[in-house]
């Protein structure tokens, strides 16, 4: 690895043109062998390897341009530290990775986990952070892009970053140390929902035993966004131990080629147990499209092959099934399920080979399959699939479980990627009247009028509108499901007995946890019509006024959706007749009961 001479990047600092061009401030080492400090920051304006290399051969004027970057001030902040702590060498992610050769970038990025685990000390850079001491309760008025927390907490590479050092100092905008990872742990974990026993000994990472199963550490980045689409799945494979080729423009199918990775040196089930609910996603394979699909995995855990016959035993009792005196029900596998077949996982040309117990539907393709890993209630997992001519594709219908023992059986899952398709929403909410204005969306902004869903990864939007002055607001949930976009409203019901209003971010994010739990069968008979206009209203409480949702399918790719505001008499039990102005392509008179 390239790492920057701490003495001599200060020496050039402190004499930029009398310093002797023929000293080298980047030079290789071992990262084993040679003690380093490594810097973690957000990106700004950074430095190359070229232009730390030459700087002392620029014009003046371009050096100088060089030097009043951010980028630069914070190798220059970063080496006084290192010097001060007494490290002779630093290294940074940017001008320490020559990217113009894309065998080093890929050497690098596969490297880079490790080069965090072996660092000395990491220094962390909180640039949003002015206060001396660590935040410790989520603020959205000072960090409502990010959750409520400095954005160092919302980026993806910083996931690592935090996990693989040992010592971990952070500091302020003004570079002052506020605490270190030692001291902040439990802090650390309410806001990243790490265990604190992953955040103190990295090494249980490692352990087979004690490390979390897969989706659990999925979950950790399921929040978390990157610059570039494929960086979601590279940041993450040092945390799940694989190394796989850098391809750049691949897109989404990088996250697809990790999880096959994991599956080849893994046998850990919870790598299927995502979106266990199947909110706002259209899917056939088995593999996730997001890290956001592991979003609600945090408790997610692996069952051991010698205790799932006992604990599948109690799965069956919980749902009714009358229990037989003759345990050879469950299939004479079933007396020895620690064998290699249960942990033996083939990729093949038809989908991923696995053997597991299923239940099928009768009289149908439709079955349940029935993992071995726990929910948060400490249940199996089950996932229901659909036979496809050659594989069992994922299927969003829910399986009944018949009276009768699971039978052990070896499937073909199906792994293939579907095109990604996006749907545009035309939003039309300039006419929200008395008082209402839109303040916000989350967890994206929204630019303009115009939304864009996918029918892969977490396609939720959320909308707030707000009127100030009558102390009131709500949420509009928009998603895309089966084809067609859901909608529903959260009202806020509470903010007129507020002393002070908590910020609209803070609402946005209940909002999008409320939507992203709600069972999704409901979701569907409410608000799915077979006509192409849908409706959705509900009474704003403590108030005279409704908020109203029309969206109508062009059939040309994008909905119309409009938001609106009407008076009522402060009671919406009984059934009203609404009549919806012209939005778009549509006008019609609707009746709501």
């Amino acid at each position: 690895m390239w790492l920057l001479d701490v003495e001599a990047i200060l020496d050039r600092e402190d004499d930029i043109r009398g310093f002797n061009a023929e000293i080298e401030v980047l030079k290789w080492h071992n990262d084993k062998s040679a003690g380093y400090a490594i810097l973690s920051r957000r990106w700004g304006t950074e430095v190359t390897y070229d232009e730390i290399t030459g700087l002392t051969a620029m014009k003046s004027r371009r050096r100088d341009s060089v030097r009043q970057r951010d980028g630069y001030q914070k190798i220059i902040k970063s080496c006084e530290q290192a010097k001060q702590d007494g490290y002779k060498w630093m290294w940074f992610d940017t001008c320490c990775i020559d990217k113009r050769s894309s065998a080093e970038l890929s050497e690098a990025i596969n490297s880079m986990y490790r080069w965090y685990r072996n660092a000395q000390k990491c220094y962390v850079y909180l640039n949003d952070v002015v206060e001396s001491i660590f935040p410790t309760e989520q603020d959205f008025r000072r960090f409502g892009k990010s959750n409520g927390w400095p954005e160092w907490f919302s980026r993806g590479w910083t996931l690592q970053e935090l996990i693989a050092p040992t010592e971990v100092v952070f500091f302020n905008h003004r570079w002052v140390s506020i605490g270190t990872k030692r001291d902040l742990t439990s802090s650390l974990e309410v806001i990243t929902r790490i265990p604190e026993m992953v955040l103190k000994y990295e090494q249980v990472l490692r352990s087979t035993s004690r490390c979390p199963s897969v989706a659990h550490i999925m979950s950790w980045a399921a929040h978390r966004k990157t610059s570039r689409v494929e960086d979601r799945a590279y940041s993450l494979m040092g945390l799940l131990g694989v190394n796989m080729p850098m391809l750049y423009e691949e897109g989404s199918k990088a996250f697809q080629r990790l999880q096959l990775e994991i599956i080849r040196a893994s046998s850990d089930y919870s790598i299927f147990a995502w979106n266990l609910k199947g909110q706002f996603l259209e899917h056939g394979s088995v593999l996730a499209d997001d890290p956001s699909c592991f979003r609600g995995c945090t408790d997610v855990e692996k069952v051991a092959p010698s205790g799932f016959t006992k604990e599948l035993e109690q799965y069956m009792r919980q749902d009714g099934l009358f229990l037989s005196k003759d345990a050879s029900k469950l299939g004479s596998s079933q007396s020895n399920v620690d064998f290699p077949q249960l942990s033996r996982w083939d990729v093949t040309n038809v989908g991923i080979q696995v053997w597991l117990p299923i239940i099928p539907h009768r009289g149908s393709s439709y079955l349940k399959a029935i993992l071995p890993c726990r929910d948060r209630y400490g249940n199996l997992i089950a996932i229901d699939f659909e036979f496809r001519g050659l594989n069992f594709a994922r299927s969003l219908h829910p399986v009944a479980i018949r009276n009768m023992w699971p039978q052990f059986k070896s499937l073909y899952l199906d792994c293939s990627q579907d095109a990604e398709e996006n749907h545009r929403l035309c939003l039309h909410d300039g006419q929200a009247s008395y008082g209402f204005t839109r303040c916000g969306t989350f967890p994206c902004e929204v630019v303009g009028n115009t939304i864009t869903l996918s029918t892969h990864g977490n396609n939720l939007v959320v909308l707030l509108y707000a009127n100030d002055d009558a102390r009131s607001r709500f949420a509009i949930g928009l998603g895309y499901h089966l084809g067609r976009v859901w909608a529903r409203i959260v009202c806020d019901e509470y903010p007129a007995k507020q002393e002070v209003l908590s910020p609209w971010e803070d609402f946005a994010q209940q909002a999008y946890d409320i939507l992203w739990d709600a069972p999704i069968e409901e979701s569907q008979h409410s608000n799915f019509h077979s006509t192409p206009v849908a409706i959705k209203d509900t009474h704003l409480p403590q108030s005279i006024w409704h908020a109203r949702v029309v969206y109508d399918d062009s059939g040309s790719g994008y909905t119309n959706v409009m938001v609106d505001i009407q008076q009522c008499s402060g009671c919406c039990a009984e059934p009203r007749e609404c009549t919806y102005r012209s939005v778009g392509t549509f006008s019609r008179r609707c009746v709501r009961s």
